[in-house]
């Protein structure tokens, strides 16, 4: 037996898109079913660094209680570039006006799961979308299987695709899962977590002969740290006395503050955006329509500035009848959505050295830097754009 649901929304992936898009909705009134083939707990322990724009900090204080971004979440007032052995720091509230809150997205999703739940948010737990049908039409189905192999269809006025990169609705919006527009890098990240103070009070950007590091905190005893490397780097290669001598080596000039490592993993990445985001009655918002490289941090905001777009055009076509804004969401979130990718290549190119980087092309990479930190104008362009333009 198959079993259906009817709700006037149908979203799929319990991420930060898809709860804070409900959260939104039901504030216009509008019901919704969430459906996510991981467990509560996957999701919640699914560990990812974050770095919240401004503006997506004050978007999550409407969750009231249950919003620990402020209370939990470390503000920054500014970043460090270092390169050629000196740091500068961009001090963003002096530039412009602004700061961003360090704040690790799986706390994100506790706080956001926390509050729907409490709203009495019906989220389908352990329950797989196969595929999406009739986008269309003015009834989209969402066909699906729940953790036990019984079939589920949801049957919605609309349906949002909220799954990531390797869900079904990109398929069901663009004929592809695969269409679109794609920049592969030729390096990755080596990442560690280990036990010790933070090495600096804000994040360090680090450009060195050597290749790129960045240096970031989890907590006041947990540090993160990243350093360029191959895409096909074996993680367990390196001694720990080795992956220190890595690091330092990429951030001269500073002294990091060492302690045991406990965690290590190679994070790949690339710059994509979906061929189309929206067809019918069916929409993308997230990595399901795009990813950038995380050196911007623009990931999870860049999701959210989606969702609060997406969720204005369907207040507006569900409550009121009205489709122009769901007409113009794809103009709208692109729009947004290119600013972030070249930010992201901007700042990936910037503080990267390719494999066949030349001298001229190392050179010229830190006149580059210089007409940054030298220039108001340059050190504001980076300010607005890492703390985020306004949310629309």
């Amino acid at each position: 037996m198959t079993a259906t649901v009817r709700t006037r929304v149908a979203i799929i992936g319990a991420g930060p898109a898809g709860l804070l898009l409900s959260h939104l909705l039901a504030s216009s009134g509008i019901e919704s079913v969430i459906v996510d083939r991981r467990t509560r707990e996957e999701i919640e322990s699914t560990i990812r660094a974050g770095i919240l724009e401004q503006g997506t900090v004050e978007l999550l204080d409407t969750l009231g209680e249950f919003s620990r971004a402020r209370t939990v979440g470390h503000r920054h007032d500014g970043i460090e570039l270092r390169f050629a052995g000196e740091g500068h720091r961009i001090d963003f509230p002096a530039l412009v006006g602004r700061s961003v809150w360090l704040y690790p997205q799986h706390e994100v999703l506790k706080d956001l799961l926390a509050a729907r739940i409490d709203a009495g948010q019906d989220i389908r737990f352990g329950v797989t979308a196969d595929r999406v049908d009739d986008p269309t039409s003015d009834r989209p189905l969402v066909h699906a299987t729940d953790a036990g192999g019984q079939p589920l269809v949801v049957e919605a006025d609309f349906v949002v695709g909220a799954d990531g990169s390797r869900g079904v609705a990109r398929e069901a919006v663009s004929g592809s899962r695969s269409s679109g527009y794609f920049r592969e890098y030729p390096f990755a990240w080596f990442g560690i977590l280990c036990e010790a103070p933070p090495s600096a009070p804000e994040l360090i950007y680090s450009n060195s002969p050597d290749g790129f590091a960045l240096i970031s905190q989890r907590s006041a005893t947990v540090q993160r740290m990243y350093f360029q490397c191959d895409p096909g780097e074996d993680p367990d290669r390196f001694s720990e006395a080795e992956l220190w001598d890595a690091l330092q080596k990429r951030v001269p000039g500073t002294t990091l503050t060492e302690g045991p490592i406990f965690q290590r993993d190679i994070l790949r990445f690339r710059s994509f955006v979906a061929g189309s985001i929206l067809n019918g009655r069916v929409a993308l918002v997230g990595d399901a329509a795009h990813t950038v490289p995380p050196t911007g941090a623009k990931g999870m905001n860049l999701a959210i500035a989606d969702v609060v777009v997406l969720a204005r055009a369907l207040e507006a076509l569900l409550v009121d009848g009205d489709e122009r804004l769901l007409e113009a969401f794809p103009e709208t979130a692109l729009g947004r959505i290119w600013k972030a990718q070249h930010f992201s290549w901007w700042m990936t190119s910037m503080l990267h050295v390719a494999p066949d980087a030349s001298d001229f092309d190392r050179m010229r990479q830190l006149g580059e830097l210089r007409s940054v930190v030298e220039s108001e104008a340059g050190s504001t362009y980076l300010a607005e754009a890492y703390t985020g333009w306004p949310l629309v």
